[in-house]
């Protein structure tokens, strides 16, 4: 077999390895709510959240020295051991009786989370630079694995517990998800031939972990911190969302929340395709920035409020002879108010369910005073009180989700694009530390939009979050280039301005 098919094949059972390894390491999210509901397990919400935490937290860290292993022994070899041992944590789960028992399989099988950074270094091997930005995004649309737990999941477990009448019936899951990676090891040793970066098994762990020191491996991580791990948290934390601010049944949130995590997933192999033909850098600034203008537009809560308005003052002092909800009569003066209707605009709307893009708002006056009431000369005579109606229509919503599922879709693409043309030696290690940072994200995330959440009372507080850190990532990468501009033509960055009017 010549090298192009040879190629090809590794590319075909990586990505296919990478979609069950990702589904596998979503598992907790669906099982433990599902053991949860249905009173299987008592774990309080931060047991819930430290279990459904475990496996992305695993898994992120390990990437690093998994990335280093793959360098100095192959990719087979390694994403062949993740998976085997995966499957075994897996199986265990099936045993699973307390939350110390679940933690410890979680930790086994979070593993999985580590399959990125194999794949990575092992498909960037086979293929030469100028392609690397396509076959690492074909490779990445692996992430779609998370709609496929989100979508099959409850189904299964519905159908093994007869549809909760036989609750123990849970346990055949994580059986069932442990052959599918065992088989999928199978399929993955057949369809895959030898091959490492030619300087792995010489080098020290330190001359390995060198690329660790320049500043743009941490950039790339912060990158990555949002473009995956901003994926991640959102396809746990957007079920929540929608249950909570549009009242919608668990199992339409979580269709609504597959329209983000699917799209974002599959769009990564055009990220990549993008990235070899524009640059990983041009692209990065568009995902950056529509992804700016989504989250500022997604900041905007829902809301139904009321804020004080214009009232009415008294000119001149006097004696209150009339209040009605019309007028009120001050001595010989009259000051007309205006009334609350009781089908106001923002009722019509509540009860039509029209697509309202803009906030509306009514407005109305109440007395302040009654009959025999002396006042003084610009004393309060009548509150305003305005009605302020902001909709956040759920399809709104959702576009703008999809806006950002598929901007970093392809930004996990363009981060990835980066590394082996930086660091051609060195994939492993750098896309782990890199993977490391994004998974990091991806278990921090819902933590922080926990913890804001509590703290403002606000659901939207998590898209201010992103908000920054897109700002900061923008930032960091103009800085980073003005920077790069000034040392290579500093007499052109010195005399711009007589240069653009010549």
């Amino acid at each position: 077999m010549d090298n192009n098919k040879k190629a090809l094949s590794v590319l075909t059972v990586n990505t296919i390895s990478f979609v069950v390894c990702f589904a596998c390491w979503m598992l907790y999210g669906v099982l433990i709510t599902f053991l949860v509901d249905n009173g299987v397990f008592n774990f309080d919400k931060s047991q819930m959240g430290i279990l459904i935490g475990t496996p992305v937290l695993t898994g992120s860290i390990i990437r690093l020295p998994v990335g280093v292993w793959t360098d100095r022994y192959g990719g087979r070899i390694v994403f062949a051991v993740v998976m085997i041992v995966s499957a075994i944590a897996m199986y265990l789960v099936s045993y699973c009786n307390s939350f110390d028992q679940f933690l410890l399989a979680g930790l086994g099988f979070g593993l999985c989370g580590t399959s990125f950074a194999v794949g990575i270094a092992y498909t960037s091997v086979w293929f030469p630079k100028e392609r690397q930005g396509t076959v690492l995004g074909i490779f990445g649309a692996g992430n779609a694995g998370a709609a496929i737990t989100s979508f099959g999941a409850p189904i299964l477990l519905n159908t093994l517990t007869q549809n909760g009448q036989n609750l123990d019936g849970w346990r055949q899951l994580p059986q069932i998800y442990a052959l599918i990676l065992i088989l999928t090891t199978v399929i993955f040793w057949l369809g895959s031939h030898p091959k490492k970066i030619e300087h792995g098994a010489g080098f020290t762990l330190m001359q390995q972990l060198a690329p660790l020191k320049y500043p743009r491996v941490w950039r790339f991580g912060l990158y990555y911190f949002f473009v995956f791990g901003g994926f991640v948290a959102l396809s746990q934390w957007l079920i929540p969302y929608y249950l909570n601010v549009y009242g919608m049944s668990l199992a339409t949130a979580g269709l609504m929340a597959s329209l983000f995590s699917l799209p974002s997933g599959v769009i990564r192999a055009f990220g990549g395709w993008l990235s070899d033909l524009f640059g990983a850098r041009k692209v990065m600034y568009w995902v950056l920035g529509s992804c700016l203008i989504a989250c500022v537009l997604l900041c905007i809560p829902r809301m139904d409020i009321m804020s004080p308005g214009e009232g009415v003052m008294a000119v001149k002092k006097g004696i209150v002879t009339e209040v009605s909800p019309s007028q009120i009569v001050v001595d010989s003066r009259a000051y007309a108010l205006k009334i609350k209707k009781e089908n106001d605009i923002i009722t019509v709307a509540r009860q039509d369910e029209n697509m309202l893009v803009m906030p509306i708002f009514t407005f109305w006056q109440e007395p302040a005073v009654k009959v025999g009431d002396k006042v003084q000369k610009k004393q309060l005579l009548a509150r305003g009180i305005t009605h302020i109606f902001f909709q956040a229509n759920v399809w709104i919503f959702t576009a703008l989700v999809l806006v950002v599922g598929v901007a970093t879709g392809i930004g996990k693409a363009a981060v990835y694009k980066h590394i082996p043309d930086y660091f051609p030696k060195d994939v492993g290690v750098v896309g782990g530390i890199v993977g490391v940072i994004g998974g990091l994200g991806g278990w921090v995330g819902p933590i922080l939009f926990g913890f804001m959440l509590s703290s403002t009372g606000i659901w939207t507080s998590c898209w201010l979050f992103f908000t920054v850190v897109i700002v900061v990532c923008l930032g960091w990468m103009h800085l980073t280039i003005a920077h790069m501009m000034n040392k290579q033509s500093p007499d052109l960055s010195k005399n711009f301005e007589a240069v653009a009017t010549s």
